[in-house]
């Protein structure tokens, strides 16, 4: 057995209530340990470059779909609210890196595209980032990471199916 902050948790939980099944906590327990780790550590590569995670996101949703969209569009790509698009949107077009564009047809439309920096600054930024990401699972080898992912996106899929309409 691993005895990690969690495992400390489940024996303190078992001591107070024997025989509860405390399998549930340790997987969820384990997965947003994992996350707030993750996000403590932050992107050292994205932070370098003056982002952050859900900046970058947007960027690279405009990257990846390599054409404009919109906020509503962005918002549905990050599972982003609208408020948190439209501050993120300000701050990467202060930074030069998007650009936006009135629709002809509706002026109450807004495409937001990239810039060449922005562009640039995705395409530098990417490999950079994804590095990092793997030298952060360097621990785990690549059957595991394998296996991880998947069972992870199992799970995901599962929990959209059932929660995804109500977050």
């Amino acid at each position: 057995m691993i005895d990690d902050i969690v495992a400390s948790v489940v024996r303190q939980w078992q001591a107070v209530h024997p025989g509860l099944d405390t399998g549930p906590m340790e997987l969820i327990g384990r997965i947003n340990r994992c996350a707030a780790l993750l996000q403590q550590a932050e992107d050292a590569p994205l932070r370098a470059a003056g982002l952050t995670r859900a900046e970058f996101d947007l960027l690279g949703a405009m990257r990846r779909t390599g054409r404009e969209l919109t906020p509503g569009d962005l918002a549905r790509e990050t599972f982003s609210s609208g408020a948190a698009v439209t501050k993120r949107l300000r701050a990467l077009q202060e930074a030069g890196l998007i650009a936006r564009r009135s629709d002809a047809r509706d002026r109450r439309v807004v495409h937001v595209g990239l810039t060449d920096e922005g562009r640039e600054l995705v395409d530098r930024l990417l490999p950079e980032q994804l590095a990092y990401e793997r030298s952060v699972l360097s621990g785990l080898d690549e059957g595991g990471r394998g296996e991880l992912s998947g069972r992870l996106g199992e799970l995901l899929v599962q929990l959209e199916g059932r929660l995804g309409g109500r977050l």
